[in-house]
């Protein structure tokens, strides 16, 4: 109607006609009014890692916050990853510059059913995946993370194991720790569960001395072909050791841009169905640029909830 004030969306719709330049130099100039750090995860664009103060996997930047100065803390990546930002730092503002960004293996343990399968398997220790929501890291005993699953399960003193959400990541668990028994939730990474053998041996048939490295979300008939199995802040890691000089990488194909930067002597391609999260691609310069002026939209856990999901997050960082 003329004369009505334009809506949230006209303006980042408006922003987004914008140059790429001018945008990042608002985004500076606003982050450094607010007293913001920018934390950005490794399936990002490349335009949103290239702002990012810190690039990474959830966990690692959500402490790499609680070791700043900063006022406002914007989260570059998807739902549950702000929520363990805010669990972590609850004297913060926590911004998502894009709400709507949310994680289907998440979703994929609700609460309550969380609740139900508790009751059923009492005996059990319950850990969860940083992937998960903070209601369910709540309800957990311990959290874990793709690069200390290993490690956690080993220390945690039961004998059974609710594992969830990830079952393909429980079943990598299950190899490594023998002595105990894994009860794996039934969720999957779509992006992860989509890639096939095929996929991975299509792109070695282009890039026939390339080593693989898998993500351990990741089919077991992935990871039983891979010459290294990774978390997305191990893979840099893995590529830097090898003597290889090309690699396939069986992950969210956004995880090239990172690893191209950290090692720009060696060649980085993803398989051949080149997986996409799209809730990873929601977030645009246009969208941070507006969650800095209007502090929108925030993610708060609830007091109560947040207590007790900080509890298995710490038991984790204690081992």
């Amino acid at each position: 109607m003329p004369g009505s004030e334009e809506s949230d969306t006209d303006i980042i719709l408006e922003r987004s006609l914008v140059d790429d330049e001018t945008l990042v130099g608002l985004i500076i100039e606003e982050k450094r009014r607010k007293n913001a750090v920018i934390l950005v995860h490794n399936y990002q664009r490349p335009e949103i890692q290239d702002i990012g103060d810190f690039i990474g996997d959830s966990l690692g930047l959500a402490l790499k916050a609680s070791e700043t100065d900063s006022d406002v803390i914007v989260f570059c990546g998807v739902h549950f990853m702000a929520e363990t930002a805010a669990i972590v730092n609850p004297d913060r503002i926590v911004l998502l510059p894009e709400i709507r960004a949310g994680c289907p293996m998440a979703d994929m343990a609700p609460l309550d059913a969380v609740r139900k399968a508790k009751r059923l398997h009492p005996n059990a220790k319950v850990i969860s995946y940083v992937n998960t929501t903070a209601a369910v890291k709540a309800e957990s005993d311990y959290c874990c993370t793709s690069s200390n699953a290993v490690r956690v399960t080993q220390e945690v003193d039961a004998d059974e194991i609710l594992f969830l959400p990830d079952q393909n990541l429980a079943g990598y668990v299950a190899k490594q720790v023998t002595d105990k028994r894994i009860i794996p939730w039934e969720g999957y990474c779509h992006v992860h569960q989509g890639i096939t053998a095929e996929h991975v041996l299509e792109a070695l048939e282009k890039h026939p001395g390339a080593e693989t490295i898998a993500h351990p979300e990741c089919t077991d008939e992935i990871l039983s072909i891979a010459d290294h199995i990774r978390s997305t802040s191990g893979m840099v890691a893995a590529a830097q050791e090898s003597s290889a000089t090309e690699f396939i990488v069986a992950t969210e194909s956004g995880m090239i841009y990172p690893l191209k930067r950290a090692v720009p002597s060696k060649s980085f391609y993803p398989t051949a169905n080149e997986p996409l999260c799209p809730n990873m691609k929601l977030i645009t310069l246009s969208k941070v640029l507006w969650a800095l002026e209007t502090l929108e939209p925030r993610v708060v856990v609830p007091r109560e909830v947040r207590a007790r999901a900080l509890i298995p997050v710490e038991k984790m960082l204690s081992l």
